[in-house]
């Protein structure tokens, strides 16, 4: 699977997992200098708190584009800091 904005991969993977019909990308499959960190959060009841990234592009900047769980509730442990995406960041094979 690919994580593709503005015409980069901004991830690669054939081990994501799928949850709540988001792929999450491990955190080695991640080209780390597209994300910045963003101080937004949001708390979902049974994942934890989840952690917001900006993402930009050449001059482009797509903002709280990603998101993970570094400290997720025991049921989502096994996405902790696995990134997921969305706001036009298409997923392909």
């Amino acid at each position: 699977m690919k994580a593709v904005w503005n015409g980069a991969t901004l991830a690669e993977s054939n081990e994501t997992i799928i949850v709540e019909g988001n792929h999450y990308f491990p955190p080695s499959s991640i080209k780390a200098g597209f994300f910045t960190v963003s101080h937004t959060q949001t708390d979902c009841p049974w994942k934890g708190v989840a952690h917001y990234f900006h993402i930009k592009v050449e001059d482009k900047i797509n903002e709280d584009a990603a998101w993970s769980y570094p400290d997720p509730k025991p049921a989502a442990k096994k996405i902790k800091h696995y990134i997921a995406f969305w706001h036009g960041v298409v997923i392909t094979r």
